[in-house]
């Protein structure tokens, strides 16, 4: 697999990267285009080398261009090529159009897409909407699509599937679900979280020859975090190097969420670790896991004791929205002790919101909602904004949970793509609060711990899963790999 660069960026910054390579060094527009369809072309040819025919749908703009290209170096190389176009290609304009001249000048054939029409080919070849896309697909353009996501054939995005926003990784009513995209000049940020995941495949990318400097000369929008191996240990550490755990939560028949916690925050180094539940779970918590101190506690006053020996707290995992949850909480929070909130924390901070500035929250985008008392859509409708917001609301650093976690802190946004749907299972985000917080004991800042937290905890769902497969899944697989990991 191709290791992609760290950057993202937004699609009108692409774009004027695009101009800055064009206009201020000097690269013909139809040479990065050229360069473009030749990487496609080369990368089709070494995916799948029995290809003979190659179907490529073009739209009305640029990316059609790109089509077109990839089209004429197929037919020079002996293919059976046949290009549906979505739009009268004579109406295309600059370099697209003579892109397609090029193509027509070598006889190549063009036909009018119709939906009736079978498409006979070994590959499939997207070039029908480019990034600039900002409303909803439609007419034409949407039957194109389905007719394209019906086909049998292994489908190639160029640039980005279209009908993907670029800027936010959702779909506009209809997408193309790709087996590969190949995008161009720089990443851009709404490949990797949203519903991108379902739909663009493979990542490839070719900067296309475009200089280091030009790309640098834009702040990126977002990174992508890559995993950062955690020091040596000292030879002569003891269990005080490394951080004392205090754990929150655990109403009654909810005593496994803070169990689960608890032994993540082992697992990934934290000297001690220390569960503050019902007095009832209090004798039972550790039988399964011995290394886990539990404490029965009823009343705030009995956690100020815990929480004085503590480094770091978490609150919230299977604690509930009682009186006596709200007493833990408010009394964890106001403790002055580095925090992650996670599941019914976030939940009565949603009530009475605060800001603090040394703290983790974790949402799911259900939870994202209350804390901005906002729907579920909002959320998912922009989840770098929605990320944004919350950071701006609460302070601290925010990780939002789902296909391609966001984590927003206050100088950096940041993407993670580990992870994979057999983590759709309850008891997930409780081992992610307890890693996040067991790195966050070992002296890791807020926003390290939380990146490499969400990192380490999808990338250990991932082994699990490639060993026994996604479906069937538990929170508690991913303990041994989570082990594994930080060593």
């Amino acid at each position: 697999m191709q290791n992609l660069p760290i950057k993202l960026y937004r699609a009108a910054q692409v774009r004027k990267l695009d101009r800055i390579a064009i206009q201020e060094r000097g690269i013909p527009g139809f040479e990065l285009m050229s360069r473009a369809g030749s990487q496609i072309f080369q990368f089709i040819k070494e995916k799948w080398p029995d290809a003979r025919s190659v179907a490529v749908f073009c739209g009305s703009g640029n990316n059609a261009g790109d089509g077109y290209i990839v089209a004429g170096l197929a037919l020079e190389a002996g293919f059976k090529v046949c290009v549906y176009a979505i739009s009268e290609p004579d109406k295309l304009n600059g370099d697209a159009l003579l892109a397609y001249r090029k193509y027509a000048d070598a006889q190549g054939v063009v036909m009018p897409f119709r939906p009736e029409r079978p498409v006979n080919a070994d590959v499939l070849i997207d070039a029908l909407l480019g990034t600039g896309l900002d409303r909803p697909v439609s007419g034409l353009y949407a039957e194109a699509i389905q007719a394209i996501n019906a086909h049998s054939s292994p489908v190639v995005a160029v640039d980005i599937p279209s009908g993907l926003n670029a800027d936010t990784g959702n779909v506009m009513d209809f997408a193309v679900k790709a087996d590969c995209t190949l995008t161009f000049i720089a990443l851009k940020q709404g490949l990797f979280t949203g519903q991108a995941a379902e739909y663009c495949g493979e990542i490839r990318y070719a900067q296309l020859g475009v200089p280091g400097d030009v790309l640098a000369s834009l702040d990126a929008a977002a990174i992508r975090v890559v995993k950062t191996p955690l020091s040596r240990r000292n030879r002569c550490a003891h269990k005080g190097n490394y951080g004392h755990v205090l754990i929150v939560g655990g109403e009654l028949g909810y005593s496994g969420a803070a169990r689960m916690a608890g032994e993540a925050a082992l697992r990934v180094g934290a000297g001690l670790v220390s569960v503050a539940t019902r007095i009832e779970h209090a004798g039972l918590m550790n039988l399964s896991r011995p290394e886990l101190m539990c404490h029965g506690v009823e009343t705030p006053k009995q956690l100020t004791a815990l929480l004085a020996k503590a480094d770091v707290v978490v609150v919230g995992p299977g604690l509930g929205q009682s009186d006596w949850a709200k007493g833990l909480f408010n009394a964890a929070i106001s403790s002055g002790i580095p925090a992650v909130v996670d599941a019914d924390g976030l939940n009565l901070l949603a009530a009475v919101p605060a800001a603090k500035s040394d703290w983790i929250l974790t949402p799911h985008p259900g939870e994202a909602a209350r804390l901005l008392n906002r729907s579920n859509a909002y959320i998912q409708q922009d989840r770098f904004a929605a990320a944004v917001s919350l950071r701006a609301s609460y302070g601290g650093v925010v990780v939002l949970k789902g296909a391609g976690t966001l984590i927003a802190s206050e100088h950096q946004l940041a993407v993670s793509n580990t992870g994979n749907p057999g983590m759709a299972s309850g008891g997930m985000g409780d081992v992610l609060s307890g890693v996040i917080a067991g790195l966050l004991a070992q002296g890791l800042s807020l926003q390290d711990a939380a990146q490499q937290g969400v990192y380490n905890h999808g990338l250990a769902a991932d082994l699990a899963a490639e060993k026994e497969g996604e479906r069937g899944l538990l929170a508690c697989d991913l303990m041994p790999y989570l082990r594994q990991l930080v060593n």
